[in-house]
């Protein structure tokens, strides 16, 4: 259909459904969408049934005990979200941040590798913002992306695909590679050591492979991984003492060796090529031009950015 010049859809619109809609793309729910546009479950399910048709789709569909948007409203919310964002800028402005009397809850996701290299920042926010809240959620390349989009997070931080939110902004704070962590008594590792030794992965997913079995599979070699853990915070128990091996980003084993190697951990190159590992940090769009939320956003680069 020809684009039209004059604004005769505009005018046809209800403007006051934009929030709805954004608000159920949000929250996936009408009880909880009404509820944070101030309006009842009834009138709620009014605007959703006055969406659907002025935009000749159902927009959301049932999914379980939640609502997920059709091909169309994800479109929808491409379009209209940072348009209805930079509107709210013009008329409202931003609301002013003193981190050092203000007070604000922030929502942060992060894998526990990238907590424990963030560790640093608990104390930057306790010095610099003490009237403020860090809430810090579990997360992993698998989650992200929906928490981002439900709101449950403002920002995230760790290792990601290329599948966040049409609307999310990111940058990279740090590219770097992996490292052989082990018990420092043992021999250093090269390739023949490192197929030879058993492994331990840490896998949010419960699996027993990673890049580095695809990356031996290409050069004819293989590894054995005995041993799956749920967390990065366990490595160095189950390490010093035995032959183990985990292989691990620069991020994380740059942490690891500055604080715990008096613990009995050693790290090696890895002996063979592998892909770069990059941690960004993602954030919804709604919040970024917020001064509180770019001032965390500040903080975090502070503490985990490189080069």
């Amino acid at each position: 259909m020809p684009h039209r010049s004059d604004d005769s859809s505009l005018r046809r619109l209800d403007l006051n459904l934009l929030p709805v809609f954004v608000a159920l793309m949000r929250e996936r729910s009408v009880t909880r969408a009404g509820r944070s546009v101030f309006l009842s479950q009834p009138a709620t399910s009014a605007a959703l049934a006055r969406l659907r048709e002025t935009f000749k789709d159902e927009l959301f569909v049932r999914s379980g005990r939640a609502l997920e948007p059709t091909p169309r409203a994800e479109a929808l919310m491409a379009e209209l979200g940072p348009a209805l964002l930079t509107i709210a800028g013009t008329l409202y402005g931003a609301t002013p941040f003193d981190p050092t009397v203000d007070g604000r809850t922030f929502r942060v996701g992060w894998s526990d590798d990238v907590a424990i290299a963030a560790m640093p920042l608990l104390a930057r926010l306790r010095d610099g913002a003490p009237q403020c809240r860090l809430v810090i959620r579990s997360a992993n390349f698998t989650t992200i992306p929906a928490m981002l989009a439900s709101g449950e997070i403002g920002t995230a931080v760790g290792f990601m695909n290329d599948d966040l939110p049409a609307t999310a902004r990111q940058r990279v704070l740090r590219r770097g590679g992996f490292r052989v962590l082990r018990d420092a008594a043992t021999p250093p590792v090269d390739l023949d050591g490192y197929c030879a030794r058993p492994h331990v992965l840490v896998t949010a997913r419960g699996d027993l492979e990673g890049f580095a079995d695809r990356a031996l599979e290409r050069l004819g070699r293989s590894r054995q991984v005995v041993l799956g853990l749920p967390d990065f915070g366990l490595l160095w128990r189950v390490i010093v003492g035995t032959d183990l091996l985990c292989t691990v980003s620069d991020a994380l084993a740059d942490i690891l060796m500055g604080r715990i190697n008096e613990r009995g951990l050693a790290a090696d190159p890895l002996p063979f090529p592998s892909p770069e590992s990059v941690v960004r940090m993602a954030w919804r769009a709604a919040l970024d031009q917020d001064p509180a939320e770019m001032w965390l956003r500040g903080q975090i680069s502070a503490v985990l950015a490189r080069g």
